[in-house]
């Protein structure tokens, strides 16, 4: 079942229509010619949560949820009287931010609220519709800050939890905030369902140029069999060319290794080298930026900026991981540097440095589980570099699906 577009775009903005004035009177800072932006939460606080009135509600949120003054929400709603909020719900990294990748905080009760936390990671269908229905509520709210990466697994625990809400006959709002990345356009290879996992439940592009407000749009009219009652609470003041620093809001990381917005910038692309025997710069402070391995010398850079894609150069670099890949080890590599953001594609140039890795250095291999097929959604990538294929043919190997992908993805933008 699909709802047409019509009473989607009901469910999705009736509960926000009184939220929808001008942000422009609004104190705070500015940016873009007098712009403020104002995230789903805060328009829906500034609206006295009045699409909450007389709900139970639980919300999915990790320690990116907070407001412009950096409390959490969590925080705010329990102390204000007006929402009933009786649980929350943790994806991984939990909902404290604790835990490292792969790992998640449990069930427990947050101290600080005493609010039952039930931990949502790697649970989805049934088994999750379950964890809602036994927690009472019958309003599941998200917000979390994504990274606009489709192996960022936040945006599969909105879809799980669409899907599971969907099952429960729970109502599912979602309060969106920024892609930190901008939403000017969709980029990479669109995953083939065959190779779905947490790192990509359903057929997107590798860089989606969406909002979480957005994608849940997409994913409610698209993907899911049956349509959550959804809605959704929008920005203000933003725009679709925006990068992050210009939203004027604090960076939480969303995860540990995804400490800055500049390593969102980069991590669409050098994530693919978790799938290689390289680090990804897991364990230094520059995760996703510092690629490397033991044996790889000056040529790898050489290589790398010869056939550089536009904005962005690299730097022989040598770093040492306190953990994951070649923790202890002195190795070498490269550093990523963007010096034009505008023009920067951070999935060729992902792509062009899985190419030059294997070109310059002797010891480059694939994961053995081709773990690179689940990042990049199917065999396309790993193949072509292995046949030989330069960056513009592996590039044009996708560009048919992609641009399938945008025409899909242009139903469901709510912002210019």
């Amino acid at each position: 079942m699909k709802l047409s577009r019509r009473s989607l775009l009901a469910t999705t903005t009736a509960a926000v229509a009184a939220s929808a004035a001008p942000a422009a009177a609004a104190s705070g800072a500015a940016h873009g010619g007098g712009r403020r932006l104002r995230t789903g939460f805060e328009r829906l606080a500034e609206d006295g949560y009045a699409p909450l009135d007389g709900r139970r509600v639980g919300v999915v949120t990790n320690p990116t949820g907070i407001t412009r003054d950096v409390r959490h929400i969590v925080d705010v709603m329990h102390e204000d009287d007006r929402v009933d909020l009786i649980a929350v719900f943790g994806p991984e990294h939990g909902f404290r931010g604790t835990a490292q990748a792969g790992g998640s905080e449990g069930r427990y009760d947050d101290p600080a609220t005493g609010l039952p936390v039930y931990d949502t990671y790697l649970k989805s269908g049934q088994a999750l519709a379950d964890i809602f229905t036994a927690s009472g509520v019958d309003t599941v709210v998200f917000d979390i800050q994504d990274v606009g990466a489709r192996f960022y697994t936040y945006i599969w625990t909105l879809f799980d939890c669409m899907e599971a809400a969907a099952l429960a006959g729970k109502r599912f709002m979602v309060l969106d905030r920024p892609n930190p990345v901008t939403g000017r356009t969709a980029l990479g290879p669109v995953l083939h369902k065959e190779f779905a996992t947490f790192v990509g439940r359903q057929p997107i592009s590798q860089a989606h140029g969406m909002t979480v407000a957005e994608l849940a749009r997409l994913f409610n009219g698209e993907f899911l069999t049956t349509p959550v009652p959804l809605e959704t609470v929008r920005m203000s003041g933003w725009r679709r060319s925006d990068f992050y620093d210009a939203s004027g809001l604090p960076w939480v990381p969303p995860s540990p290794n995804m400490p800055t917005p500049e390593t969102a910038l980069v991590y669409s692309g050098t994530c693919l080298f978790e799938g290689t025997n390289l680090s990804e710069g897991r364990g230094t402070t520059r995760p996703f930026e510092l690629l490397g391995a033991e044996g790889i010398d000056g040529r790898w850079a050489a290589a790398a900026n010869a056939s550089a894609p536009a904005g962005v150069c690299f730097r022989e670099a040598y770093f040492a991981p306190t953990f994951s890949k070649f923790q202890g080890k002195t190795i070498g590599g490269v550093q990523v540097h963007v010096h034009d953001r505008e023009a920067f594609d951070p999935v060729r140039t992902g792509v062009d440095l899985l190419i030059t890795a294997k070109r310059s250095w002797s010891g480059f291999a694939w994961r053995p589980d081709n773990w690179i097929d689940k990042l990049t959604g199917s065999t396309l990538v790993r193949t072509m570099i292995d046949a030989g294929a330069d960056t513009d043919e592996v590039v044009a190997g996708w560009s048919k699906e992609l641009a399938g992908f945008r025409r899909m993805r242009r139903e469901y933008l709510l912002y210019r």
